[in-house]
């Protein structure tokens, strides 16, 4: 590599050292850094989900004349979660193995394949086969977040992480609810018949999320790519725990996202205009309150706070159930989007527990006699693989939410009861929270030491 230069990087926007737990350091150049990193992350990442979401508002121009009908519809925006959830791991790694900076510049590029091939299969007459093959595409979108988080994590010292991380995957999350907008310009504008125009907005984006990354990120040379810390945070219980609970947040977000105006369609007759007028509501207050999430962790503590926002979230899913039993739009919008907020908010927290049960578990190795330093390099090791790892088997949630939609309104022709088993699901979830993050241990006999509680 070449030398060093006054800014700290080297030839190929490298920079060779970095230790933002360094008060000094941080200070001085790393939070400046930091932020800038993050501010041109968070606008590759939205558009990156704004194409991982393309079919959820795709389906709203497909009338009639394309001959799907709603449980096909509801598999079709089920695809891309899927294979979204899929491409997280390999996104992770790629971070390391190329350079934050270099994989969001691949990354966001990737993104013209599944834009361009929509475009030109957007009409009647297409075969079912050959949309399910292009909705597969979109998925490239959903790995942007990974490698993204990743990066970013890397960036910030544990005790602004969960404000960094809620600010990337917030801001990312906002390309939802932004493409959604977009198609409702679009059919107000000029009518459901012209779904390609929502693509030719999104074309210029994408070159210009890659060219900005290009010229205003870094990379970090200290991160490295590590098989190694990706085969034991497998192994760690705690892994398939977090993951659990992110299917709950962030797998509630992603699938509601591409359900919400297929259910208003199919079960109160909403027009596709009249659809559009409301789908963006609760992507965009569930992407807006995920920074505030990680800000309340940052304060309280994650665990407490994803506790009360699951309980919070089955107390809404039992709104939604009520509502939809009763076929009431205005209780329904209600508890639906309150849903939105809700995952949002535990989007936030969950992510915000994820370093802290590393962190937590370093202090325990400081304790039998590691060096500071390497408990600290060994805790970003493992939350960095961690994130990769959670944030793909979370995405599984909106495949779960699709799915169940699908065979609800196949076999009864409402969502009532798969909103009764997302009830079940957030209690659950709440219940989890508590017995392995809060709950007290109990005493331990006599002469015996009592196991230590991950609290995050």
């Amino acid at each position: 590599m070449n030398g060093t230069t006054t800014n700290g990087r080297t030839g190929g926007r490298w920079i060779q050292h970095w230790d933002p737990e360094d008060p000094a350091f941080w200070e001085s150049t790393g939070r400046r850094t930091a932020r800038r990193n993050l501010v041109f992350s968070v606008l590759s990442e939205h558009i990156g989900f704004s194409i991982w979401s393309l079919w959820s508002v795709m389906v709203l121009f497909m009338g009639p004349e394309y001959g799907i009908d709603p449980a096909g519809k509801f598999f079709l925006v089920a695809v891309p979660t899927l294979v979204g959830s899929f491409v997280r791991i390999p996104y992770t790694v790629a971070v390391a193995r190329f350079g934050g900076r270099n994989w969001t510049v691949v990354s966001a590029l990737l993104l013209l394949a599944p834009t361009l091939a929509a475009a030109y299969v957007m009409h009647p007459g297409t075969s079912y086969g050959t949309f399910l093959l292009v909705a597969a595409l979109t998925g490239v979108g959903g790995g942007n977040f990974a490698s993204s988080m990743t990066n970013i994590n890397a960036f910030y010292p544990a005790r602004h992480k969960g404000w960094a991380l809620g600010v990337n995957a917030g801001g990312g999350n906002v390309g939802v609810p932004v493409i959604q907008l977009v198609a409702l310009a679009v059919i107000a504008l000029a009518g459901a018949g012209h779904p390609r125009l929502v693509l030719g907005v999104y074309l210029p984006l994408i070159v210009l999320a890659a060219v900005s990354a290009a010229l205003f990120m870094d990379n970090l040379a200290p991160v490295k790519a590590d098989t190694g810390a990706l085969a034991a945070v497998v192994r760690e219980k705690h892994t398939w725990l977090m993951s659990a609970l992110y299917i709950g947040t962030f797998g509630s977000f992603i699938g509601f996202s591409f359900a919400f105006g297929l259910v208003l369609q199919n079960q109160f007759g909403r027009t596709a205009l009249q659809a559009a007028q409301l789908t963006f509501l609760g992507p965009l207050l569930g992407s807006l309150a995920r920074p505030l999430g990680g800000k309340l962790a940052d304060r309280f503590g994650g665990a407490r706070i994803t506790l009360w926002n699951f309980a919070a979230m089955a107390a809404a899913a039992g709104t939604v159930t009520w509502a939809s039993a009763i076929r009431s739009l205005p209780l329904f919008l209600t508890g639906f989007v309150a849903l939105f907020a809700l995952a949002g908010l535990g989007n936030g927290s969950t992510y915000k527990m994820i370093p802290g049960i590393f962190d937590a578990k370093a202090q325990d190795l400081i304790a039998a006699g590691t060096a500071a330093a390497d408990a600290a390099a060994w805790s970003r090791r493992m939350s960095g693989a961690a994130i990769g790892v959670i944030g793909a088997v979370g995405a599984l949630g909106g495949l779960f939410i699709n799915l169940a939609f699908r065979e609800s309104f196949r076999t009864v022709h409402t969502g009532t009861p798969a909103f009764v088993a997302f009830l079940a699901a957030y209690a659950g979830c709440s219940l989890l929270t508590w017995a392995v993050y809060l709950r007290r241990p109990a005493a331990a006999p006599h002469g015996a030491d009592a196991p230590a509680p991950v609290r995050v």
